[in-house]
Parts: structure tokens; C-alpha cells; sequence
């Protein structure tokens, strides 16, 4: 394959004992790898890093630790019917409010929190378990502290085999970087908007750049989905050199097949002017979807590239 560096580029999500992941590192157009780091691992978190860092090295490719900061996961098992969800975070919020899980496939209504434990009047109607994605889009939401326990191992782990590349998941104020600073002042970072208040802090305070559209949780976020277009753009205005992440080809994760409307989205974000773009989980489980979704994104980018 082609090994010179490519003017659109592609972070992919790796999962960390994935058969696949030299076949990726290889791809011409992927520039490096994310560790979600909700993801299980059976082994200690510097032999995990060590081993990746060093699989990304050989390609010269990088490796970017995502950390999940104040995003907010379920921590324990609900089986239904139930009434009661702990979170990876003390949050609080006005009650009764709606409840999202996993991408709105499941709701329910908040009645009570206490600290990180919810009292929910019923639902879901399924079983929702440890590191699942919790949404209240709520105006009164306020979640206590900002670093989890596991991303500061994580960063502790990265500091002492030398890894320097970090995803700072749900930024939304100064304050959120200077807390990632304590612990690695001089390490590159991008900051994932995912909220309003993220959209509010790259339009009121952020001119540094280093800016990333993560669409996953950033279309749940927003009260009207239409939104998530004036969103992208904003973004891209503030920082030209942003990312683009999440709802890339999801589909192909379930049928290894596009849909027409995933063609025109990333053609989409093309036309903006996006030049990395990082594909989330869903289609980046099994070979034969990041391959494939890959070696189509490759086809449509050279489109867009200088001289093409």
C-alpha cells in the first residue's frame, strides 16, 4: 500500500485485543488509534499502554488515550423491573426529567438523586450494565469533579512509558484542561465538545484550537437534532484543524454495507472542510466493517484532497 502521509486522515477506535489491528495500522489513510478507554482490558494499564504504544511506533502511526472524564456511565447492573442506577458521577439535577441510555434506544423518568444513585419512576425495560452511556439533557444538570479515578491511572501509566497524546472527553471551560494539567502539563490533547456547554465554551472562551466534533453524545445532547448542523460548522470556524468524530459509517458495524445517507453525511463533512476524522465503536469491532469503511472513506476523500 501508498506510505505517503495523507492530507485526510483517520483516527480509528481500536478495541485493545482486536486480531486486526496491524491490518489497520497499515491502512494508508490511518494516521493512529484511539483507546476508548471505557473498554474491559486483562492486563495491568502500563503493560496495555506499552504494548499498543509500541504495535503504533512500528508503523509510525500514534496513540491517543481517550479519556472519559465527565461523561456519565451506568456503574452497576439494572435488571428490570428496577428502579435504581449508579453513576460514575455525583451529578445533580431538578427533578422528575427524562433519562437516556445507549443512544435514546431506552428512556425512562428521573424522580430522585441522591449524589450518584438514581431513583427512576420505571424502565428501562432491559438490562443496562456497567460502562453504558447515560444522558439527561437537562438545563439544571451539573456533574461534581471532572477527572475519573481511572483516568488518572490512565494518565499515570501514560506518563511513565511516555505517551502524550489524550482525547479529553465533554470539555466544556477552561477549568476542565487546567484539571488534565496537574497531572501531564505538556501533553497534546484534543477536547471533545459533546454539550451545549461545550458549544457555549468554543464560542465564548476557547481560541487555542485543538477542537473535536464528537458527534456520538453531541446529537443526544442538543434539544433539536437539526442543531448538530450549525454545530460541525461552528466548530470548524473556530478551529480549522478540528476533528470530526463518531456516526461514521455505523451501519456497516451491523451489514458491512453503507447506507446512501452515510455517503452524503461524511461527503458533507467533507465539503466543510474536516480533514481527520475519527470513527467511533460500532464500526470498528470487526474487521471486515473498518476495512471496508475504511477503504470507502479513502475513495471519497481523494475527491477532496490538493491536486486530486
Amino acid at each position: 500500500m501508498e506510505n505517503e502521509i495523507k492530507e485526510i486522515k483517520a483516527i480509528v477506535t481500536m478495541p485493545p485485543y482486536a486480531p486486526y489491528i496491524d491490518e489497520v495500522l497499515k491502512h494508508p489513510r490511518v494516521s493512529g488509534i484511539r483507546l476508548n478507554t471505557v473498554m474491559p482490558k486483562k492486563e495491568s494499564y502500563e503493560n496495555l499502554l506499552k504494548r499498543l504504544n509500541e504495535k503504533t511506533r512500528m508503523n509510525n502511526k500514534e496513540l491517543w488515550i481517550d479519556l472519559k472524564c465527565r461523561q456519565l456511565r451506568v456503574k452497576n447492573y439494572g435488571v428490570p423491573p428496577f428502579t435504581e442506577i449508579l453513576l460514575s458521577h455525583r451529578i445533580k439535577v431538578h427533578t422528575p426529567c427524562k433519562i437516556y441510555f445507549s443512544d435514546r434506544k431506552e428512556s425512562a423518568t428521573l424522580l430522585e438523586v441522591n449524589r450518584n444513585r438514581l431513583i427512576m419512576q420505571k424502565g428501562p425495560k432491559r438490562v443496562v450494565g456497567p460502562g453504558e452511556s447515560v444522558t439527561i439533557v437537562h438545563p439544571t444538570l451539573k456533574i461534581d469533579g471532572y477527572l475519573t479515578n481511572k483516568d488518572k491511572r490512565y494518565i499515570e501509566a501514560g506518563n511513565k512509558i511516555g505517551i502524550n497524546k489524550y482525547m479529553l472527553s465533554f470539555v466544556e471551560k477552561k477549568q476542565d484542561i487546567d484539571d488534565f494539567g496537574k497531572y501531564n502539563a505538556d501533553a497534546e490533547i484534543r477536547l471533545k465538545i459533546e454539550s451545549q456547554k461545550g458549544l457555549d465554551y468554543v464560542i465564548n472562551e476557547n481560541d487555542n484550537g485543538k477542537l473535536m466534533a464528537a458527534r456520538g453524545d453531541l446529537f443526544m445532547q442538543l434539544h433539536w437534532p437539526h442543531l448538530m448542523i450549525d454545530a460541525v460548522e461552528t466548530i470548524l470556524r473556530k478551529d480549522p484543524t478540528a476533528w470530526v468524530a463518531s456516526r461514521l459509517f455505523d451501519s456497516m458495524g451491523e451489514n458491512e454495507e453503507p447506507k446512501c445517507e452515510e455517503i452524503g453525511d461524511v461527503d458533507n463533512l467533507l465539503r466543510m472542510g474536516y480533514k481527520t476524522f475519527m470513527f467511533g465503536d460500532e464500526v470498528c469491532l470487526e474487521r471486515t466493517s473498518i476495512i471496508g469503511a475504511l477503504n470507502l472513506f479513502s475513495i471519497m476523500a481523494k475527491r477532496y484532497e490538493r491536486g486530486k
